[in-house]
């Protein structure tokens, strides 16, 4: 544990301020919170599940931060309704866009670098972090099936307790008009270009890339 202390402290907060969109005492309000939950320097996945189930008990709007998109695909009266019953895979799924070198932990660059994008990047720096979440495999493209496992993710989030009572197949036909939108070759996945360049002629998507901006 000391050793992984050691090998995980955050560099310069000069360095990550000039890196990053938040000012140096914003990175220090960040890092104490950080420290305060993450003594060690680092999250695995376990404890990112457990601080974030902490954090977000009630899910409402963090879970739009983490999927910018989300607003327009959901209904409009349930996008901002969240009665989380189980946020574990969903906070898989994030905890991996956040995990940007893939080594099993995220340190505190990670989590403000990931951050400062959610929150104040631009809009083609949060498309491209948005399909990160959704490209599961990292192949480079977006399939049926990992798209489903994330809408899936997403109601599982969104519970029993919501009214109408959701559909079983409700995540599909999310999937299936996501792909009507984003796949303009049909040839059954969205590549990061078919993504931003329908993204970049959606209002409601291009609305919801501003929900955040200096939210901290």
């Amino acid at each position: 544990m000391e050793m992984a202390t050691v090998r995980h402290r955050p560099e310069a907060l000069e360095l990550l301020e000039a890196q990053s969109k938040f000012t140096k005492k914003e990175l220090q309000i960040l890092y104490r919170g950080f420290k305060n939950e993450c003594p060690s320097g680092v999250v695995n996945e376990e404890t990112f599940k457990e601080i974030y189930s902490q954090f977000f008990p009630q899910g409402a709007i963090p879970q739009l931060k983490g999927i910018p998109l989300l607003s327009s695909f959901l209904p409009p009266q349930r996008a901002l309704l969240f009665l989380i019953s189980d946020s574990t895979t969903y906070a898989h799924f994030l905890f991996n866009a956040f995990d940007t070198d893939h080594n099993g932990s995220v340190s505190f660059e990670d989590f403000v670098m990931g951050l400062s994008i959610l929150l104040r990047g631009t809009v083609q720096e949060k498309l491209n972090w948005a399909f990160n979440l959704y490209d599961i495999n990292k192949d480079g493209c977006i399939t049926k099936e990992e798209m489903l496992d994330i809408m899936k993710a997403i109601y599982d989030m969104m519970g029993k307790c919501t009214y109408p009572v959701l559909k079983e197949d409700a995540p599909r036909q999310h999937v299936e008009t996501f792909f009507q939108k984003m796949d303009k070759n049909k040839d059954g996945v969205v590549t990061i270009d078919e993504f931003i360049e329908s993204c970049q002629k959606d209002e409601n998507i291009m609305r919801s890339m501003q929900l955040f901006e200096n939210v901290i």
